[in-house]
């Protein structure tokens, strides 16, 4: 088994990519493979890859590649989160396969259309620019046909009240890629941008505690990765101040998942990114600016149809840019699991 690592701008740690052929296919045995991995990394110092990616050619004529995403949890080596996705990370795997030879080299314009296994997203990778260290992408994500916007309401509803610590919270519970929680940043005590960028734990418990709170008011898994959390503040017309939480810290940005979320969301009236966003005072830009400590991120999302049939299309988020890190081997001579870097 090779194992490629490569990193896009704005997360929290570098994406883990295999060729999915050389796995095996039962659940119990590629975890075990898995855990072999995490622990050989570890040895490297590299115990901080906590993303991986399992692709191939694609089997389906419409797609370049089929790609499985599991999330590594941080409280043990063989603790892993098979449901949701990663957009960083499919950027991630579609730079390592092309430099890999999986599919053809990237050069500017391309685009490489990914089948994403976990939960059936189609995500086109367009590359904007490439050298040798890596590529700057535009990302993609796909409604095929449009879907109503009202179906990414996880609930049916704009905003849902969840009973959290003797009061009730207003959040909105949104899935596109991925399911997200979003909440109002001043119902957790941040009242201003400074107050939300801050590295404050007070603000990072109670995130996570609403997090538990919305899972159990749902009845879902507590133990894993989703749905994910992010705290708003209106910054301007079209434009949110966000803090997002990865696994296991806080997010240096958003996830590429949560821009789809924030995008899809605004265009839903009555939740709370489209409250927050001032979205209704410029109804002819489809344009969201999301600004979070790390970075500001720009995401549109393309709507069809009118009043009582909104549908949305597709989801862009531009200028995401990915470095390719290097290639690992199993070293030759060991009959212990370990791991050379064969390119820096």
């Amino acid at each position: 088994m090779t194992v490629s690592l490569a990193r896009a701008h704005g997360t929290p740690c570098p994406t883990a990519v295999m060729d999915a052929r050389t796995l095996p296919d039962s659940e119990p045995e590629l975890l075990a493979r898995l855990t072999e991995l995490r622990t050989a990394l570890a040895d490297q110092g590299a115990s901080d890859v906590l993303k991986n990616a399992l692709v191939q050619p694609s089997r389906h004529p419409l797609f370049d590649l089929d790609y499985r995403f599991v999330q590594s949890m941080p409280d043990r080596l063989d603790s892993f989160d098979l449901r949701g996705s990663c957009g960083h990370s499919i950027l991630a795997a579609v730079e390592a396969a092309a430099r890999t030879g999986m599919i053809q080299p990237l050069v500017a314009g391309c685009r490489v259309r990914v089948n994403v296994l976990n939960n059936g997203d189609n995500v086109v990778c367009e590359a904007e620019e490439t050298d040798d260290g890596g590529t700057r992408f535009t990302a993609h994500f796909l409604c095929s046909p449009p879907r109503p916007v009202n179906e990414l309401l996880i609930t049916g509803e704009p905003v849902t009240g969840i009973p959290f610590e003797g009061r009730t919270v207003p959040v909105s519970l949104v899935s596109m890629g991925n399911p997200y929680l979003f909440v109002h940043a001043a119902e957790l005590g941040a009242h201003t941008v400074e107050d939300l960028f801050a590295d404050d734990l007070v603000l990072f418990d109670r995130m996570k505690r609403l997090r538990l709170a919305v899972c159990r008011a749902q009845g879902w898994d507590t133990t894993g990765a989703f749905p994910k959390v992010a705290a708003l503040l209106p910054d301007g017309p079209g434009a949110l101040a966000v803090r997002a939480i990865s696994v296991p810290s806080w997010h240096p940005t958003v996830a590429l998942t949560g821009a789809t979320c924030l995008a899809a969301g605004s265009a839903v009236e009555g939740t709370i990114p489209y409250l927050l966003s001032g979205v209704s005072e410029q109804p002819d830009n489809d344009m969201l600016s999301l600004r979070t400590p790390g970075a500001t991120v720009r995401a549109s999302a393309r709507i069809a149809g009118g009043p009582g049939d909104r549908r949305l299309a597709w989801i862009s988020v531009a200028e995401k840019q990915v470095d390719y890190r290097g290639l690992f081997l199993p070293a030759p001579t060991s009959e212990e699991l370990s791991w050379l870097p064969l390119t820096a």
